[in-house]
């Protein structure tokens, strides 16, 4: 599986719907949600977003707007009528997963009472749902303990979008070029948040490895999500896969 390209703009195609589209998409998104639609003009949305979330998942935020029109059964104009450019259908997507994650987040830390049974159900229904194929680029941008580097580039070897800086290894957001970063930060500083609260949980417990942090367990999302051909052989796989990648966060006497 790859994550998500290293440029939010480029890989969502910004531009690719002329510039009228560009032009629409400060308020394509609050358009997109507020407008009352007719059954039929709310049935293709919904099919939209469902094809959207089904490409995006198996090829990534750079599949052309075609593609998700195609899976949409809907013409090409109908996609860009709701979604006036690529960008304000891909944003639509990763918002909607990083609610989506933080809920999941949410719920096991609120109904676990063990920390690792806590981190490991958020991991296991994260995975299960396809997250991974999903996480917005802003999350998976992470800061990663580095003596040897200066913070001044990308370690594109080791981790798409991963800044090398000294620091603790946690998380942080680096700032996106774009004028919605604001909007797009918050949701992911939410996810971060209860996320970093399972982690601290764990550790603190004595159950995940001390050097374990927030941006490794995203990355297991990430990682534990294969997109295969067959459903059932992609299930088994994400099982297998977690189950190994689990062993490796618990600490050991």
């Amino acid at each position: 599986m790859h994550v998500q390209d290293s440029h939010w703009a480029s890989a969502s195609g910004i531009g690719t719907g002329g510039g009228a589209m560009s032009a629409a998409v400060g308020n394509g998104r609050d358009a997109s949600r507020s407008t009352p639609l007719r059954v039929d003009a709310q049935r293709n949305l919904e099919h939209v977003l469902r094809a959207a979330r089904e490409v995006f998942g198996e090829l990534g935020y750079g599949a052309p707007m075609e593609d998700v029109a195609r899976r949409a059964r809907v013409g090409v104009g109908t996609v860009y009528r709701r979604f006036p450019s690529k960008d304000v259908l891909v944003r639509r997507i990763a918002e909607e997963e990083t609610s989506r994650l933080t809920d999941q987040a949410r719920t096991a830390l609120g109904q676990e009472d063990e920390p690792w049974s806590a981190l490991s159900r958020f991991l296991r229904t994260s995975v299960a749902s396809g997250a991974g194929r999903l996480l917005p680029p802003q999350v998976l941008r992470v800061g990663v303990s580095d003596e040897h580097d200066d913070g001044a580039g990308y370690d594109e070897a080791r981790v798409p979008q991963q800044r090398t800086q000294s620091g603790s290894g946690e998380l942080r957001l680096v700032p996106e070029d774009s004028g919605n970063a604001a909007e797009d930060d918050s949701g992911a500083a939410a996810l971060l948040d209860v996320v970093g609260q399972l982690v601290e949980r764990a550790r603190t417990a004595g159950e995940l490895r001390a050097d374990v942090s927030v941006s490794d367990v995203l990355l297991v999302i990430a990682t534990a999500a294969p997109s295969l051909p067959d459903a059932a052989q992609q299930a088994a796989a994400s099982a297998r896969l977690l189950d190994i990648l689990l062993e490796g966060l618990r600490s050991r006497p």
